[in-house]
């Protein structure tokens, strides 16, 4: 909002589209603070404040008067959503994010807050393509006093426009929306945030009740190092996050990029990377299949041998900034990760470095075909020997390293039947 002309905005939404993005997460309402300290008021590129008045105490972002929003301000967020739906996107616009937003809230109190949420909620429940991402490193959620104020604009929205999603990012380095059941009623996506191993999170929320989708709302970036434990975005490190979350419960991600999340100066050079290839190669594969009946192997009966380490699950918190750590890094986790349909016809694997592994053909419903994806090109390379009997164990060896160079693959096996390319 704070950072682009409706002209950028247009053409970043008709960029993702090409890529076969449908979706974009998450747009602030407003930006200004610890993400943006160089936007001290958080207008618009050309001037526009989003709010016409302040509560008591000063005349910064943070005493801005929630009751007084700028009708042209918001006309510009509109012109987000209507260019987004003009482009095939679901556009998550954080209402208040609350890095640098909480003491605005905390100013405003409760019943103004709520009062925000309707305004939120009456003007943008025209757009069938609006959802809601409350929170964003939202380490405080604890603190019931500041968690009730974020969840009082959620309520807000929610009481004007019942039909359209929402959900909530928690805290770094590792959450899961239903951590906090204070959420439960409003939400309907579960949003998974970790800067580990992504299978380990991802199982947890596929695991919380009450049951609903889950999808990776925040891990390493493309081209950045984030986290705790840190971890460079390269390609190789975001296969690892995509492919472990199809294949532990998830039902889709949020890519993320050093230069277009902060949309700082040269951003629009570094938008159509390796990253951004690589992520519709990945959308492309699942497509292909009935991902959405993927069910995690949670017992561990696919794979009898070779399936590596799960990896640390220890969480570690602290108390002074409310955030919390893992330990094992992304690009050291050997892990494989898979997942079968429920008619057991379909088995996938990720394997992020390569060796034999042996699998339980007992696990598949027929004889099966086995096939090597190449997740840095998207091609096949067929297992000889096929089909091979679901009885007995059978040992596969990926055929080197991929296409770029890496060792990870993805083998596939297919029970009997018409094969979906």
């Amino acid at each position: 909002m704070g950072r682009l002309t409706e002209k950028q905005i247009d053409a970043y939404f008709a960029d993702r589209q090409a890529h076969g993005f449908n979706a974009v997460g998450w747009v602030d309402v407003a930006c200004a603070g610890h993400d943006y300290p160089d936007d001290k008021t958080g207008s618009t590129i050309d001037g526009i404040l989003p709010f016409n008045g302040y509560v008591a105490g000063g005349d910064d972002y943070l005493h801005y008067d929630l009751s007084k929003p700028n009708e042209a301000y918001f006309a510009r967020l509109d012109y987000v959503a209507e260019s987004g739906a003009k482009h095939g996107i679901l556009v998550f616009i954080d209402p208040i994010e609350t890095i640098g937003w909480l003491p605005t809230l905390r100013n405003n109190g409760l019943a103004a807050a709520f009062a925000y949420g309707q305004y939120l909620g009456r003007r943008y429940k025209k757009y069938p393509n609006v959802a809601w991402l409350s929170g964003n490193d939202f380490n405080r959620w604890r603190v019931p006093s500041d968690d009730e104020l974020v969840l009082a604009v959620a309520k807000g929205i929610q009481a004007e426009s019942p039909d359209q999603l929402q959900t909530v990012e928690l805290n770094y380095n590792a959450s899961s929306s239903l951590d906090d059941q204070k959420w439960a009623s409003i939400i309907s996506l579960n949003s998974t945030y970790i800067y580990g191993a992504t299978y380990i999170q991802m199982l947890h929320s596929y695991n919380q009740t009450p049951v609903m989708p889950a999808y990776l709302v925040e891990a390493h970036y493309e081209l950045e190092q984030v986290g705790n434990p840190t971890d460079y975005g390269t390609p190789e490190v975001l296969r690892r996050q995509e492919y472990w979350t199809m294949l532990s419960g998830g039902v889709g991600q949020f890519y993320g990029n050093r230069y277009t999340w902060t949309l700082s100066p040269g951003w629009d050079s570094y938008i159509d990377t390796l990253g951004v290839a690589q992520i519709k190669i990945w959308k492309d594969f699942f497509s292909s299949f009935p991902w959405q009946d993927l069910v995690p192997d949670q017992q561990h009966k696919i794979v009898a041998e070779g399936q590596g380490a799960f990896g640390d699950t220890e969480v570690q918190f602290d108390e002074h900034d409310l955030g919390t750590s893992l330990k094992g890094r992304v690009s050291e986790s050997d892990f494989a990760t898979v997942a079968e349909t429920g008619d057991r016809s379909l088995a996938i694997l990720y394997m992020p470095t390569a060796r034999t592994i042996t699998v339980s053909m007992d696990s598949l419903s027929g004889p099966a075909e086995a096939r090597w994806f190449d997740p840095t090109d998207g091609t096949y390379t067929e297992v000889r020997g096929g089909p091979f009997r679901n009885a007995g164990e059978q040992k596969f060896t990926p055929p080197g390293n991929n296409h770029a160079g890496d060792s990870d693959w993805v083998l596939v096996l297919q029970a009997a039947g018409p094969v979906r390319r």
